[in-house]
């Protein structure tokens, strides 16, 4: 099965999972997934997560997605960068989103980060998604 756009895929099963109010949702394992899941993990959006492996024996990550007070963390998660349309920005236009309550994830030289860390380390970069 082939994706044309395997970021979008996984953002696609978190926000269905976090719809049906599942606890957890598994989705195909590639470095740049483990590395926007890292990012999810470290800002507090997700609990996280571990690599399986799947019916088929092929790598998976399977997400614990975070839940308050019977609310999901994740509001909203958007993907931003597409394959059709590319997005980026500098350090100095670096979307802030809902003001500083959300992030945006970037795809920097010095790895995937968020707005953040993106403003800390001066550099800019692919922007990907927003989670809010």
């Amino acid at each position: 099965m082939s994706f044309s756009d395997p970021l979008g895929d996984m953002l696609t099963r978190i926000r269905n999972a976090i719809l049906r109010n599942r606890s957890s949702v598994t989705t195909p394992a590639s470095n740049l997934r483990g590395r926007v899941l890292d990012v999810l993990a470290d800002e507090g959006f997700i609990r996280g997560y571990e690599e399986t492996k799947d019916e088929a024996g092929f790598r998976a990550f399977n997400v614990e997605l975070k839940y308050f007070e019977g609310e999901a963390v994740i509001r909203e998660i958007k993907r931003i960068s597409k394959p059709g349309r590319r997005v980026y920005s500098s350090v100095k236009t670096l979307p802030q989103v809902r003001n500083g309550l959300g992030i945006a994830i970037l795809s920097t030289p010095k790895g995937v980060m968020s707005d953040a860390a993106a403003r800390e380390n001066n550099v800019g970069g692919e922007v990907l998604c927003q989670v809010s």
